[in-house]
């Protein structure tokens, strides 16, 4: 554990360090008086919020495209792994030394424009000859998650949580992938067959576990909403039913790894040949095809809730925002311009296999033919659809995520706590922000 918060740290320095010099480098620059073009060239500073082999060179490509069209404007990529990228913007909003423009998570807004450290973007957008082809619904949600109901950042893809599964293996058993909640779980046992190492699910019992865990309890139980007379449906009878049952998969039908998988290590097993199933979204598109053939895996939805209906959570979207600190808006709101206009969003989500925000692209053919994506299409397309919205806005939301639910999931796993002991302390905690914020 020590090991791994001193790399953390270390990492997050090591950016900041890279944050300072750039802006001693910028400023010198900008105070100088030169004819030389160079000394013209605004540079700014981009955040991805998930580097890695698969998306950095994406990002890479746009970035060049972006510079060649603008040749005005110099921007300096940096990205930030996944499981820490939350932790080291934190870092940076704290120490004043935020980036021009970043990605960032629909879910880190309330949070973000609560500390002060995003520029309102409403002027920007309204006057945007494209506003009208952003997704409506997901522009409304971000505004709608903030306290003063601004418009903090502007997406340019959507996601939704689904199940991948191997389904050259369903068809050598003979099943028909799961349409219900009993079928899931009876599949996973089927599939399991541990003396060729292979099992029938896969648990994130590690970082980020507690997202996929609570987006699955809720496309369970089938319940709309996360308050209810003040008191959090967390810990509703249907959630530890759910939960009781989940858990027990547990070293029986899955590996015993799980209860510190992460999500690489939970895609590596997947890919790699030892689980037949996994709940992740349709982001990981390019993962798998990149390991296995096409007839070898598919995306299915998750199972209908004990209501009969699907349940996903609303606001599952990322965008790009401007931090208040820089001191080049114009030339940020020209990269944001850039990065959610039609032709960017089709590279871009083509590339990764997730879902652009920019209306013009569903009409395309690649969208048309990607059958993950229809998949998730028609889940968001059904009119009986419930779109669940935690409660991003309270400020103790992903702290109580990190430190009760991760953690209490590995409790549970390891058989130190009960599953009733764990949704009480998780709805406790939540009770107690949500108190605190209507204070």
């Amino acid at each position: 554990m020590f090991r791994k918060n001193l790399t953390t740290f270390v990492m997050i320095l090591i950016v900041i360090i890279g944050l300072v010099l750039t802006a001693c480098n910028s400023n010198g620059s900008m105070t100088q008086k030169s004819n030389s073009k160079e000394d013209e060239v605004v540079k700014i500073v981009f955040w991805d919020d998930n580097t890695g082999p698969q998306r950095t060179p994406i990002w890479e490509d746009l970035i060049a495209r972006f510079e060649k069209e603008n040749p005005a404007i110099d921007v300096e990529y940096i990205g930030l792994p996944k499981d820490s990228a939350k932790a080291m913007f934190d870092a940076a909003i704290a120490s004043g030394e935020t980036p021009d423009v970043a990605s960032v998570y629909a879910s880190w807004l309330p949070e973000f424009s609560r500390r002060d450290a995003l520029l309102p973007l409403d002027s920007y957008f309204s006057s945007w000859s494209e506003n009208s082809k952003i997704n409506k619904g997901a522009i409304e949600f971000n505004k709608r998650m903030v306290s003063n109901q601004k418009l903090y950042g502007i997406p340019y893809t959507q996601n939704l949580d689904i199940l991948w599964i191997r389904s050259d293996w369903f068809k050598d058993a003979n099943l028909t992938p799961p349409n219900t909640w009993d079928e899931f779980f009876t599949a996973a046992e089927i599939l399991t067959d541990k003396s060729n190492n292979r099992y029938g699910f896969t648990i994130r019992g590690g970082a980020g576990g507690s997202f996929q865990l609570q987006r699955m309890m809720y496309a369970y139980s089938g319940i709309e909403t996360f308050f209810k007379d003040g008191k959090s449906t967390i810990n509703d009878p249907k959630h530890v039913e759910f939960l009781k049952r989940y858990f027990a998969l547990y070293q029986h039908y899955t590996p015993i790894s799980d209860i510190t998988n992460d999500y690489k290590a939970m895609i590596a097993g997947f890919d790699s040949g030892k689980i037949a199933m996994v709940h992740h979204n349709i982001g990981s598109f390019a993962e798998h095809a990149k390991s296995l053939d096409s007839g070898q895996f598919e995306a299915i939805s998750l199972p209908k809730s004990l209501n009969g209906h699907h349940v996903a959570e609303d606001g599952n979207t990322i965008g790009i925002s401007i931090f208040k600190g820089t001191k080049h808006p114009k030339e940020s709101w020209k990269f944001i311009e850039y990065i959610t206009s039609k032709k960017a969003q089709s590279f871009w989500n083509q590339s990764v296999g997730q879902i652009p925000t920019h209306i013009d692209v569903l009409n395309e053919d690649w969208f048309k033919t990607q059958s993950h994506i229809q998949t998730a299409q028609k889940v968001y397309n059904d009119p009986e659809t419930i779109l669940f919205e935690p409660p991003f806005y309270l400020s103790e939301y992903r702290t109580i995520l990190n430190t009760i639910v991760d953690t209490g999931t590995q409790s549970v796993l390891s058989g130190k706590m009960t599953v009733e002991v764990f949704l009480e302390r998780w709805a406790k905690a939540m009770e107690e922000a949500k108190r605190q914020y209507d204070e």
